[in-house]
């Protein structure tokens, strides 16, 4: 047997990293078998320019921002997928945060 699921792809600053994570685990994230709070993760800079119109929380209108953020993936159950994407909006410091989400399949095992 087979069952969907989800892996999203946040990025995400540094100073807001266990805030965003701790969300979107609340949100149902992470769970992967017997355990849970599951993820990878890696540094990275992410580079924008804000744009008239904008409200950056860092940066500035018309210039490119260079900051060091994280590269976080985690599995989603497709039931949990809209509320974890609602906690990491929410959680996250920046006006548009970036995400990714990929669906994938796994196969049941016993668990």
């Amino acid at each position: 047997m087979y069952f969907q699921t989800y892996k999203i792809v946040a990025y995400i600053p540094e100073d807001a990293l266990e805030k965003v994570k701790n969300a979107m685990f609340d949100a149902g994230a992470g769970h992967f078998g017997k355990y849970s709070h599951c993820s990878w993760q890696t540094l990275g800079r992410g580079q924008f320019k804000p744009l008239e119109g904008a409200n950056p929380t860092v940066g500035t209108i018309g210039e490119v921002c260079e900051v060091s953020e994280w590269k976080v993936e985690m599995i989603v159950p497709e039931n949990k997928l809209y509320d974890v994407v609602r906690a990491y909006k929410e959680a996250h410091p920046y006006e548009v945060p970036a995400y990714e989400v990929f669906q994938t399949v796994d196969v049941e095992d016993d668990w």
